[in-house]
């Protein structure tokens, strides 16, 4: 630093820190790695240490996190919502206790510890009235968070109610021990297992990749329309009670967190009990160890007293709880140097910059290769070829390049530039205004078309056994499939002709794809990789409409019309029907056998019949049925459900929220029932 004077060295650190702050708390997308970050945050503080008279209450040593979105309403936490100091290694565990006991009566007092993940998500506040779920908000600046209720409402790890009903008769007395208002902080996140999908599904859609599971989550948490967030694999882990009143709760940490898990909050199964300050040692060199096997990202162990009462009677530092502290973890960073960009082709054409490293070991892993998310991304951090690049690993997450280090470029080093042609069929490549990605459409790709059969056979779409990436790249090479529909015209001699087919293999393969001819028709939609429909988009379609052949019949319109579904996924859908190559697709799988359309309930003769001949429309939530079961319930007594209302709907059976449709329904004077009128119906 070049300033002349502690307290421009100090302004200086507080511009730089709070810059990164609002990156990652506002922006959710960090240009420094956390490592980088701790060593400011750390220097600031040492300066005003040293310069007491220089700190002021705006430092951001003096309060957590940023400042809330002025998109989300306001919320005030019922109490403050701080972090934590951070220690590296057992010297300063042992200096905090010393700091502790000189706060103490006895110096030499025992205390037993709680150890707990320091899940890197995004915090939340959840408020709970009467047993109900009420609110629920981010952190914000540590006083003043967003609310963000609807969003988390859709994560189902979260108790609507509690106790959970399956909880109840666990908990003794259980109306007089619940308080009758509690709130209870947690921490958000991404499932590493669905973080690397969930990009790739960005990717394929043209969208920007997420840089790690953090920025995932709080990007996914903080959208303003909860459908966006309810399809996405949240979850969340909760391990403290703010505030309460009107009933009791645990002296101990550790048995709130087991009454938490009682009252049907999820908690992590890694939290551990420490009877003394060596036990807490020895979990965190276990956890250094442990955490590259978690299916959730941490940087570090958070140590806190167990009596809770004392604990919170040693008071702050500034805004650091004193009764707890972190431990963060050595970083999982390194530096190599960027040998060349390779280029994947997705099964949607998506071309896909990976980096190609000078091998480096990270967290007892050798690492070869990481993800540049997109060209914009590389572009935008001014990654060359030929850089030292800082390298980052956390858990099994596909590596990824934070940023080079430019001070040691010497001048050989290769910008990066978009391909003008794919790699693979040297077709010209496509940008669509507005998105990220850019596409080889070309639809004889020979890449595009194995990526598309590894798709279309893997787990979350027709789940074929016995066919992974190898035998789709053989059967591309050796002719036998020209498109997804010819796995399902595969002979027994061609495949036996094959190096490494023998009799047992070729029988498995076949009676795995035999098998996938029964997947229901929301999981062939799904295989088709339609872009923006993924597993979830697709039953949403299937569900509303009955089967494929009557998604190909809507219009973009008349599939906005369904909840959940967007202009964007609409045309998409539409334009893929409509396009000749792809109808010849549907109708070889056609006459393979597959399921184009929901299985009818089977029906007995001597079920009344009061609703034949009627068409119904559902929208919104209803009281006791989900949508599947109400559609099931109209159908099993004769009657009809379509996706869209119109002149020849009979009646619209609407719950809370209902949506648009109750807007049309109105408009063309269709009868509306709620679910109550339904059962009236079938009774007479």
């Amino acid at each position: 630093m070049n300033a002349s004077s502690p307290a421009e060295q100090i302004k200086q650190l507080r511009d730089q820190i709070n810059y990164h702050l609002y990156r990652y708390h506002v922006l959710d997308a960090p240009v420094i790695s956390d490592a980088e970050y701790d060593a400011l945050y750390n220097e600031l503080k040492a300066l005003e240490q040293a310069h007491p008279d220089l700190v002021t209450a705006d430092s951001p040593t003096q309060r957590a996190g940023a400042q809330p979105l002025d998109a989300f309403t306001k919320v005030t936490h019922p109490a403050p919502i701080l972090s934590l100091a951070n220690v590296f290694d057992a010297e300063g565990l042992v200096g905090w206790r010393a700091r502790i006991g000189r706060l103490l009566p006895d110096p030499d007092a025992h205390l037993d510890y709680v150890v707990e993940p320091k899940i890197d998500g995004l915090t939340v506040v959840l408020t709970y009235e009467n047993g109900r779920f009420t609110q629920g908000a981010t952190r914000g600046n540590g006083e003043i968070g967003e609310d963000i209720t609807p969003n988390l409402r859709t994560l189902r790890a979260l108790p609507q109610r509690i106790p959970i009903a399956a909880l109840q008769s666990e908990i003794p007395n259980p109306k007089s021990k619940i308080p009758s208002y509690l709130v209870v902080r947690g921490e958000a996140f991404f499932p590493l297992d669905k973080f690397e999908a969930f990009n790739l599904a960005r990717m394929e859609a043209g969208e920007a990749a997420y840089m790690n599971p953090r920025n995932a989550a709080s990007g996914s948490l903080r959208q303003l329309d909860s459908s966006i967030t309810a399809a996405r694999p949240l979850t969340l882990f909760c391990y403290d009670i703010v505030a309460w009143s009107g009933g009791d709760v645990p002296g101990t940490q550790w048995e709130r967190l087991q009454y938490l898990r009682d009252l049907g909050f999820p908690t992590s199964p890694d939290n551990e009990y420490c009877p003394n300050l060596d036990a807490v040692a020895e979990a965190y060199g276990r956890w250094d160890t442990k955490r590259n096997n978690l299916n959730y990202e941490v940087d570090g162990i958070v140590v806190k007293i167990n009596d809770r009462a004392l604990a919170d009677s040693l008071g702050f530092v500034g805004k650091d709880p004193r009764g707890a502290l972190a431990m963060k973890f050595p970083a999982q960073e390194k530096t190599t140097k960027l040998l060349e960009v390779a280029v994947n082709v997705g099964r949607t054409g998506v071309l896909a910059p990976n980096a190609v490293l000078e091998p480096v070991e990270i967290g007892g892993v050798i690492v070869r290769n990481a993800t540049l998310h997109n060209y914009d991304e590389i572009a935008r951090k001014d990654i060359r070829v030929g850089d030292t690049v800082i390298v980052k690993r956390a858990g099994e997450v596909i590596p990824y390049i934070i940023g080079p280090v430019t001070d040691l470029r010497d001048g050989s080093e290769q910008p990066i530039t978009p391909p003008e042609r794919c790699p693979f069929c040297d077709a010209p490549v496509t940008q669509v205004p507005g998105e990220v990605a850019i596409y080889c459409d070309n639809p004889a790709c020979p890449e595009q078309l194995v990526r598309r059969v590894e798709y279309f056979v893997s787990r979350g779409a027709m789940d074929i056994d016995s066919f992974g990436a190898q035998t789709a790249v053989l059967l591309y090479q050796q002719g036998l499939i020209h498109d997804v529909a010819d796995i399902y015209y595969l002979k027994k001699e061609d495949l036996l002709a094959l190096e490494g087919f023998k009799d047992k293999k070729v029988d498995n393969l076949l009676a795995g794809v035999e098998a996938s001819k029964a997947r229901p028709p929301e999981r062939l939609l799904t295989a088709l990789g339609i872009r923006f429909v993924g597993n979830v988009v697709a039953g949403l379609l299937i569900g509303q409409l009955g089967g494929i052949d009557e998604l190909a019949a809507a219009s973009a319109e008349q599939l906005q019309e369904i909840e959940g579904i967007g202009p964007q996924t609409a045309v998409s859908v539409t334009d893929w029907f409509a396009d000749e190559r792809n109808q010849h697709l549907l109708e070889k799988l056609r006459a393979a056998g597959l399921q184009f359309a929901v299985k009818k309930t089977a029906v007995d003769d001597s079920t009344p019949q009061p609703l034949a001949g009627l068409t119904f429309v559902i929208t919104g939530t209803l009281p006791s049925l989900s949508r599947d079961e109400a559609r099931a319930l109209i159908e099993q007594h004769g009657g009809k459900v379509t996706g869209s209302v119109s002149g020849n709907t009979s009646y619209l059976l609407a719950g809370e929220k209902a949506g648009s449709k109750l807007t049309k329904a109105q408009q063309l004077n269709v009868p509306i029932l709620d679910e109550a009128a339904l059962r009236q119906m079938l009774t007479g």
